[in-house]
């Protein structure tokens, strides 16, 4: 195998850190306000909270596998080293690419949603609120993780209670006592618009796999396998209880209505109603917060992308290099990212384009490619561990049912989300060939990449997906205190 001396700092981080970015990185907040009352306006089902534990039960399928290999395959570029494995070289660089291109792309969306969020809460154009969520997001960026886990830890937590405060406040004062359980009917899915309520439902969770990009940090080879199960279940959880909270307190069959004419207001007006306008205003002001914890949730994961495929030649190797003596920080992808949503935020102002457009387009690219990332990951857990002599091999059902199981499932979600590209894209939907366009060009060109370094850079090719840092020549953050 072959090795190099840079590295992140190993034995940096636990399992509630882990979960925090994943949880944040989904943006619970947003979710309520944005994703669920979407959902609601534009597919008019009931069932949404019903559709989040079918999804949940998705995702479950392929995390189990998933977790597995990535508890045994310490690399920061995941789905890149897993398809490397698996499938062959040059699919693990086509998924690094892809990689890189979805977590990028989901994260500068969120620039243009917080920037016409706060626009329109506070005044001022949307591109000022975005270049100053974008300072904070590229300096915590060059800092040692824990900087960021504190802040967002502490955002998501007053997040999480607002939401469960939300939750309370609905349940208590349901609209139509008589339908209080109709939204969680299964009955209540086989609609119409079921296939636009999951291909919406599905954008709610992707972060929860990026965790998986902290393997070669954690403090313990099971910390991300158990953070990435806790992420998928509790998502799922809590987003089933909020959506069904909010259809109780509007009234199941009024709430479809109600998301069209209030929109995001929904969850503030009940907030406002039960529990006092200083609760709704507090909401609020997590509303923006919430999409700031994201955009350092999918920094911090593009960031480690970026480096690990420096590391091995894939990128220029200066994107593999750390800084600081305590830290180990992958300020390379770090810098990279913040140039690419930057360059974005100012592309965007100057064309005079809406902020939504540039967050619709490039979450639901991302969304694209990291679906289709999942499937190509499930079938590569399934061939790493088909070798039967394998250390650590799994079970029947975790390194073959389970990814089976979870790859069909996730590409039924799919084909409906591109077979609903036009309604969810709106106004953009003349644009929907783009997307999916743009994800097979980028794999394309990734594996025409490797097949060049394979001719002409053999060395960096017999390194790609399994390239591991030396472990006394990586900082161990567990004992600098010892350092001499």
């Amino acid at each position: 195998m072959t090795t190099t001396p840079h590295g992140l700092a190993r034995r940096s981080v636990g399992t509630g850190t882990v979960w925090i970015f994943g949880v944040s990185a989904s943006a619970p907040m947003t979710v309520l306000a944005g994703g669920v009352v979407t959902t609601f306006a534009v597919t008019g089902v009931v069932a949404v909270p019903a559709s989040f534990l079918v999804l949940m039960a998705a995702l479950l399928l392929f995390s189990v596998g998933f977790a597995a290999l990535a508890r045994d395959i310490p690399h920061a570029a995941t789905f890149a080293a897993h398809l490397a494995l698996g499938i062959g070289r040059p699919a693990g660089v086509a998924a690094g690419a892809v990689a890189v291109l979805a977590y990028n792309a989901i994260q500068i969306s969120l620039y243009g949603l917080l920037g016409a969020t706060a626009s329109a809460l506070l005044g001022g154009p949307w591109w000022a609120w975005a270049l100053a969520a974008w300072a904070v997001v590229a300096g915590l960026g060059v800092g040692h993780i824990a900087l960021s886990t504190r802040l967002i830890g502490a955002l998501l937590v007053a997040e999480l209670l607002v939401i469960a405060a939300f939750d309370v406040a609905g349940f208590a004062h349901p609209a139509d006592p008589a339908e209080l359980f109709s939204p969680l009917a299964p009955d209540r899915l086989a609609v119409d618009g079921v296939g636009g309520v999951l291909a919406l439902g599905v954008a709610a969770f992707i972060g929860f796999e990026s965790v998986t990009a902290f393997r070669e940090e954690t403090t313990h080879p099971r910390s991300v396998q158990r953070a990435l199960l806790a992420t998928v279940t509790f998502l799922g959880l809590f987003y089933a209880v909020s959506s069904w909270a909010l259809a109780t307190a509007v009234g199941p069959t009024d709430v479809a209505d109600a998301a069209r004419t209030a929109g995001s207001d929904i969850p503030f007006t009940v907030l406002a109603t039960h529990l006092g306008a200083a609760v709704a205003g507090f909401g609020l002001v997590l509303l923006v917060l919430s999409i700031v914890g994201a955009m350092i949730s999918f920094h911090n994961v593009v960031a480690r992308y970026v480096f690990a495929l420096g590391r091995e030649g894939v990128l220029p190797f200066g994107f593999g290099t750390t800084l600081g003596a305590t830290s180990a920080v992958p300020v390379g992808g770090s810098i990279l990212q913040s140039v690419l949503a930057a360059t974005c935020i100012l592309a965007f102002a100057l064309a005079d384009a809406d902020p939504i457009a540039m967050f619709t387009l490039l979450s639901t690219l991302a969304a694209i490619g990291v679906m289709a990332l999942m499937i190509a990951a499930s079938t590569a857990v399934i061939a790493v561990y088909r070798a039967p002599d394998r250390p650590g091999r799994p079970g029947t059902g975790v390194r073959l049912v389970a990814p089976a199981a979870g790859a069909t499932a996730l590409t039924g979600v799919l084909v409906v989300t591109l077979a609903n590209l036009g309604s969810t894209l709106g106004a953009g939907a003349h644009l929907a060939w783009l997307l999916p366009t743009a994800v097979t060009t980028v794999a394309a060109a990734g594996a025409g990449w490797a097949l060049w370094l394979r001719r002409h850079r053999p060395d960096v090719w017999d390194a790609i997906g399994r390239s591991q840092p030396k472990p006394l020549a990586v900082l161990d953050r567990a004992l600098s205190p010892y350092e001499l």
